[in-house]
């Protein structure tokens, strides 16, 4: 073989060399995108803060229970006082549960559209004793934030739904989900794929922050 046909062949291996290390990369980074949008949305805490918004409509495209299981595993690693964890949580995939939730609570009837939801509930067996009992509001309204964030990172919707304390809405949400009497329902939070684009709304107001004294 001629030296021109050698210095031919070398260019053309380079080439295909460069070629190939072109497409591993592209594909590496197509896998990192993949693993970034089953895991989530990528965006950064303060990113998904501001975007959550509470969403009402949702599209008949079903939530997994490997998204549910996700979004109360985000609601567990909520602060809670003292360790005590005084929540217990109720998923559902059940159409029918979904509708008859949604016939009983009064601002609950974006449950005849969503595809799941899950309520958010206080176990008084688990509660702090004393003047610190009460503090399961708190902590669950902790996890309940967690999981409205969570729903938005996954590129879902969620909504609070208020039950307790009305005494009316509490007793509806125990006797559909025939809860035992040391659980008290929170709220119910639908959770759906959003219909259309959801819009967050500005709440930043600089009369609402004071420095160091009033």
């Amino acid at each position: 073989m001629g030296m021109s046909k050698l210095k031919v062949l070398n260019v053309v291996l380079a080439v295909v060399l460069l070629i190939l290390i072109i497409l591993t990369l592209f594909f590496m980074k197509q896998d990192g995108k993949t693993e970034a949008s089953a895991s989530g949305s990528g965006k950064s805490a303060i990113e998904i803060i501001h975007k959550r918004t509470s969403v009402r409509d949702y599209t008949e495209k079903k939530v997994t229970r490997d998204q549910l299981e996700t979004l109360v595993r985000a609601g567990m690693a909520a602060p809670t006082a003292m360790n005590k964890q005084p929540w217990l949580f109720v998923a559902i995939d059940d159409k029918e549960l979904l509708n008859s939730l949604g016939a009983v609570l009064p601002y609950g009837k974006m449950l005849l559209k969503s595809t799941a939801a899950i309520i958010v509930c206080g176990d008084m067996n688990k509660v702090l004793d004393g003047h610190g009992k009460e503090m399961w509001i708190q902590d669950c309204s902790a996890a309940s934030e967690n999981i409205l964030l969570a729903a938005t990172d996954l590129g879902l919707g969620a909504v609070w739904t208020g039950v307790y304390p009305s005494e009316d809405r509490v007793s509806a949400v125990k006797k559909v989900l025939n809860l035992p009497e040391n659980l008290i329902p929170l709220n119910v939070i639908p959770v759906g794929y959003p219909a259309g684009d959801t819009n967050p709304k500005d709440k930043w107001k600089t009369e609402n922050l004071h420095w160091n004294k009033w």
